[in-house]
């Protein structure tokens, strides 16, 4: 019997966009669902009655949440493609330190330099440049944040990717200009398909703001 692979996503989620590459690098096939966070349907709450959150992967009826989980569930069950953790338990338990990074620290100010005016905005915009910085600093002259290969912690961070433009706009700042390495590294990634083929479009995704600006009150 054939895996049943379901996943339900939203369009905009960089959560969803990391599970995306995750299952384009092993050759997962899948059924998409498209599920507006905003509308709780059916499946959702069933499939993920705790947190009410999308991206949820569905493996056999069995459901997998939360987007880093869901990368190291894929890793597993589909362990004879690519390989997206290091084997070495050192270079994995750093893998899994910075993507925690990037949930913990990276997740809150690059919503909130959109989403937010004022002192909160400046706040955000501040600290949103200071956690660039960190993770162009850890990437160094690596081609990938594990080295050589793409893997674990670059997929954590390309989910942000479409909302990089969104960032730049409205916290009036080049990602260029200010993070060459980040910047070289984004297109190294640009140049697999499985990654080109999750993201969002960027300029669509800055239409999306506009409409989540209004309904926070930052227009």
């Amino acid at each position: 019997m054939a895996d049943e692979v379901i996943l339900l996503d939203y369009w905009p989620s960089m959560f969803g966009m990391r599970t995306k590459m995750a299952l384009a690098e092993k050759g997962v096939k899948y059924e998409y669902k498209e599920t507006d966070p905003w509308v709780k349907t059916s499946l959702l709450l069933e499939m993920n009655p705790i947190h009410k959150k999308i991206p949820v992967l569905i493996h056999n009826a069995k459901p997998i949440c939360e987007s880093l989980i869901q990368l190291e569930y894929i890793d597993e069950v589909w362990s004879d493609a690519y390989t997206i953790l290091p084997s070495d338990p050192y270079q994995k338990s750093q893998a899994r330190f910075w993507a925690d990074f990037i949930d913990k620290k990276f997740y809150d100010p690059s919503w909130k330099v959109w989403a937010t005016m004022g002192e909160e905005h400046a706040a955000a915009k501040k600290e949103l440049l200071e956690h660039f910085k960190t993770l162009e600093t850890e990437l160094g002259d690596k081609s990938y944040y594990g080295g050589e290969v793409f893997g674990y912690v670059d997929i954590a961070l390309m989910g942000y990717y479409s909302w990089f433009k969104a960032m730049e706009k409205f916290g009036e700042f080049s990602i260029e200009t200010e993070f060459p390495k980040l910047t070289t590294w984004t297109k190294r990634c640009l140049k697999r398909e499985s990654v080109v083929k999750a993201l969002a479009d960027s300029d669509r995704i800055i239409e999306y703001v506009y409409v989540m600006r209004k309904k926070f009150g930052a227009e």
